[in-house]
C-alpha cells in the first residue's frame, strides 16, 4: 500500500477514509467540499455536501500520524428562502476549529447563508443501578428501619460523543458565504460573501459589524467580487481579502470602522500579449492563506499559485505555473464550467512547502525557496498501484477533469497533508518537518 518514499520526495500515502467504489455510485450529498486540521493537528473535520461534519482523532496508539473515526453530526439542513425564492443548499462551505480552552471542542461551520457554532465533548451515559434495588432474583421488602433503607444509584454505563449547536449567525449575508476565519485574538471571526466582509464576535449571534463593503450603488456597475478572505495569524487587527480581478488587499481594522481603504494591495499587471477572453476568469483568486508568522501570503488562481511577500505589493516573489499545459483548452474548460473550479492551497506549518490540487485527483507540493516539485495522486488505485511520479507526463486528452483536488489541509506541526478526493479523504505522509527555530 505504501509507495516507493525516494521516488515521490519522502511522501508516501497512509490512509483513506471513505467509499472506495466507482465515481458512479456516488451520491452527491456524499461529496467532501471542505477539509481542516485542528491547532494541534490531533483533530480533523470534513464538511461535505449532505451537510454533515465528520470529526477524525489522532490515534495514539498507532504510529506515525494516522487517524480514527472520532464522530459525526448533520451540521446544516436544506433551506428555502421564501422572500426571494430561493433553494440554500446544506453544502458545508467551510469549517474553522475554535482555539480549544477545556475538554470541550467548539466549531464553526457555514453553508451559504448561515453560521453555526458547535460544542462537541464528551458525556457520560449514567443508568439506575437495578442491584441497589433487588437481590438479584426478586424485589427487596420494604424497609423496617431507616438504615436498611436502600436509594437508587447512578451507575456508569457507556461515554459517547455529543454535539450541539451553541450560536447560529444568521440573516447577516445576502450573498453566498465564501470564507469565515478565526482571529488570533480568539474571540472574533471574519465571515466573506461576494460583496461585504462581516466582523462577528463568537460570543454574541444577533449582531455583526460590516467593516468591508464594495457593493456599487448601481449593481450594474459592478465590476469585481471578494473570493476569499483570512485573518492575519499573529495581529488581531489586520486581515486580506482577495477579488476575481487578481488582487489581494490587506487591511487594518485600527484605520476605520469600515476598511473601504485598504492599507496595501497585491497585484501583477498583466502581460498584454497573454491577454484574451479568458483573461478575467483566470485571474480570479480562488483561495488566499497566510504562512504561520504571518510574513507571507500564498494565492492560488487558476493556472498558478503565488507567493507574495507582504513588503512587496508589486510583484509575487515566486510564480508557480500549475495548469500552463492547459492554456490551449481554455474553450474547452469554458464549455464544461471547469474553468470556473475553486482550487485551494496551502502553507506547511513551518512555511517551508506550499500544496494546491489539480485535476485527474493529482496535488503537487513545492518547495518555496527550491525547484523540488513532487506530484501525488488520491485515487482509488493508489491501493493497487504505485502512482508516484516526479514528473508525470500525461496526455491532454486523457486528463479525467471530473476527478479533482479543490480541498485539502495541512498538518499544522508535521509533514502530514489530508486531501479530499471526491468523497474519498486521503492522508499523506511526508519527510520529518525541520523544528522552527525560535531565536
Amino acid at each position: 500500500m505504501d509507495q516507493d518514499p525516494s521516488a515521490s520526495g519522502g511522501w508516501r500515502f497512509a490512509q483513506c477514509f471513505g467509499d472506495k467504489g466507482d465515481v458512479d455510485d456516488i451520491t452527491e450529498a456524499d461529496i467532501i467540499s471542505t477539509v481542516e486540521f485542528d491547532h494541534t493537528g490531533d483533530y480533523l473535520a470534513t464538511g461535505d455536501k449532505g451537510g454533515r461534519v465528520v470529526l477524525f482523532e489522532r490515534n495514539q496508539t498507532k504510529k506515525g500520524c494516522e487517524y480514527k473515526f472520532y464522530t459525526e453530526f448533520q451540521s446544516h439542513e436544506p433551506e428555502f428562502d421564501y422572500l426571494k425564492s430561493l433553494e440554500i443548499e446544506e453544502k458545508i462551505n467551510q469549517i474553522k476549529w475554535c482555539p480549544r480552552q477545556n475538554s470541550a471542542h467548539f466549531i464553526l461551520s457555514t453553508n451559504d447563508k448561515t453560521i453555526k457554532l458547535w460544542k462537541v465533548f464528551e458525556k457520560s451515559l449514567r443508568v439506575v443501578s437495578e442491584n441497589n434495588l433487588n437481590d438479584g432474583q426478586r424485589p427487596l421488602p420494604p424497609p423496617t428501619s431507616a438504615s436498611a433503607l436502600r436509594l437508587p444509584r447512578l451507575q456508569q454505563q457507556d461515554h459517547i460523543i455529543a454535539a450541539t449547536p451553541r450560536k447560529v449567525y444568521a440573516n447577516a449575508h445576502a450573498y453566498h458565504i465564501n470564507s469565515i476565519s478565526i482571529n488570533s485574538d480568539g474571540e472574533t471571526y471574519i465571515s466573506a460573501d461576494d460583496l461585504r466582509i462581516n466582523l462577528w464576535n463568537l460570543g454574541i449571534s444577533n449582531e455583526s459589524f460590516n467593516i468591508v463593503d464594495i457593493k456599487p450603488v448601481n449593481m450594474e456597475e459592478l465590476t469585481e467580487v471578494i473570493t476569499a478572505a483570512e485573518f492575519h495569524p499573529l495581529h488581531c487587527n489586520l486581515f486580506m481579502y482577495s477579488s476575481s480581478k487578481g488582487t489581494i488587499k490587506l487591511a487594518d481594522m485600527r484605520e476605520s470602522a469600515l476598511c473601504d481603504k485598504h492599507a496595501k494591495m497585491f497585484e501583477e499587471e498583466e502581460d498584454p500579449s497573454n491577454r484574451s477572453f479568458f483573461s478575467e476568469i483566470i485571474s480570479s483568486i480562488s483561495d488566499v492563506k497566510f504562512s504561520a508568522d504571518g510574513r507571507y501570503i500564498l494565492s492560488r488562481d487558476y493556472l498558478s499559485l503565488k507567493i507574495w511577500d507582504t513588503k512587496m505589493e508589486s510583484r509575487p516573489i515566486r510564480t508557480i505555473q500549475i495548469h500552463d499545459h492547459l492554456r490551449g483548452k481554455l474553450c474547452d474548460l469554458y464549455e464544461n464550467d471547469c474553468i470556473f473550479d475553486k482550487f485551494e492551497c496551502t502553507f506547511s506549518g513551518d512555511g517551508r512547502h506550499v500544496m494546491t490540487g489539480s485535476y485527474h485527483n493529482y496535488f503537487r507540493i513545492y518547495d518555496v525557496e527550491g525547484p523540488n516539485d513532487v506530484i501525488l495522486q488520491a485515487d482509488k488505485s493508489a491501493f493497487k498501484t504505485d502512482l508516484t511520479m516526479q514528473k508525470p507526463s500525461l496526455p491532454l486528452d486523457s486528463v479525467d477533469f471530473s476527478k479533482k483536488i479543490l480541498h485539502g489541509s495541512w498538518h499544522p506541526r508535521e509533514n502530514t497533508v489530508a486531501i479530499a478526493a471526491t468523497n474519498n479523504l486521503f492522508i499523506w505522509s511526508g519527510p520529518e518537518m525541520t523544528p522552527i527555530s525560535t531565536v
